[in-house]
């Protein structure tokens, strides 16, 4: 385990800033989602890159730059492990100046460690097919950006991370994704799951294809990926840098990975909690797809202790054989599909007392 990690675990584990537990201390921030179309990268990804690069550096090189790959090692596990994402990757580096840091963190091979907690479910079965997700991480590192792009002949909408990966999208063939942390310490070679949830829905149409890739490319830390597609057809596959992936056909995922592993991280995000909350849900006959959707808007599926960076940032619900999304917050709905993607803005502010969020 790295000594990034070991920070890691004290921000989800330890109040921020020094504010002790019981301190009614209003923490709040506002953070701006944008929907972007552009279907092949251009001037609105670099702006976007522009926009984020000093953040996405000060990450990068938050350990020490001896810690990162070369260039040419991250060009050659690109090469090997996901070729098919080069021609974009090279535009990309092209777009960001055609210098060497950034192209190496575009990469996402071996970045530095980084978790969020996060629940996700599908529910398939007779009309409804249907997958939701919460995001939980600090609102100051999330980028979000809702790209919609069409960079290797196939349309994407996708929640992005670290400029092109995907917190969480869907394609236009019907297949969706999520990805959770899988609540485990080990680092190792691999890649940032996000960078392989972008390979996935660029070239893949199927669970089942979905889950050739995920047992194949090597991922840097422990990640729970719910997959779901337009057959209604779903695994989650809990994968990490140390052992073969387990991919079974499970409806959802919290921030472990068949037992805790990792006890701070476990008590602090409450991933049993959560995942037993789910559990009950899915397993009712009575649970409608309505119900599923709302309940990610309760404790304890929705969280707002963002003090501790443990706070719900948005709620995605994918309709994959409808070709439609929802990035949903309390007070506020931004409705996107293939069909009708309108770019557009809104403001979020995140308040963890009292426990609520704004529309800005």
């Amino acid at each position: 385990m790295t000594n990034a990690t070991d920070r890691a675990v004290d921000a989800t584990a330890r109040p921020r800033s020094g504010i002790g537990e019981g301190t009614a201390v209003r923490h709040q921030k506002t953070l701006t989602f944008r929907a972007v179309d552009e279907a092949v990268p251009g001037k609105k990804w670099q702006s976007l890159f522009e926009l984020h690069w000093p953040a996405f550096e000060r990450w990068y090189l938050s350990e020490t730059e001896r810690e990162r790959p070369s260039y040419l090692v991250c060009f050659n596990a690109l090469s090997k492990h996901m070729p098919e994402l080069l021609p974009t990757y090279r535009r990309l580096c092209e777009l960001s100046g055609g210098r060497d840091l950034p192209a190496r963190m575009l990469s996402l091979y071996r970045p530095p460690p980084y978790i969020t907690g996060c629940s996700q479910a599908v529910m398939a079965a007779g009309r409804t097919n249907v997958l939701v997700r919460n995001y939980d991480y600090p609102p100051e590192l999330c980028e979000g950006t809702i790209l919609s792009t069409c960079w290797n002949g196939r349309r994407v909408i996708a929640m992005s991370d670290c400029l092109w990966g995907v917190l969480d999208g869907m394609n236009e063939s019907g297949l969706s994704i999520s990805l959770a942390f899988g609540g485990r310490k080990a680092v190792g070679d691999g890649f940032g799951a996000p960078i392989i949830l972008r390979y996935i829905l660029e070239f893949c149409d199927t669970t089942e294809e979905a889950a050739r890739v995920l047992s194949t490319v090597p991922t840097h830390m422990a990640y729970n990926i719910t997959v779901s597609d337009a057959r209604g057809h779903y695994v989650t596959a809990m994968i990490g840098p140390d052992r073969a992936a387990s991919i079974k056909r499970i409806p959802m995922a919290t921030n472990h990975q068949k037992k805790i592993e990792w006890y701070a991280h476990a008590l602090a995000s409450e991933t049993l909690i959560r995942e037993r909350q789910l559990a009950i849900l899915l397993d009712d006959k009575d649970t409608t797809q309505e119900r599923l959707i709302s309940s990610f808007f309760s404790p304890p599926l929705f969280r707002s202790d963002y003090r501790r960076g443990l706070g719900t940032i948005y709620t995605a619900v994918y309709y994959p054989a409808e070709g439609r999304a929802e990035y949903c917050w309390p007070n506020h709905t931004m409705e996107l599909s293939f069909d009708r993607f309108e770019e557009s803005s809104v403001d979020i502010l995140y308040t963890s007392h009292p426990d609520r969020l704004e529309q800005g």
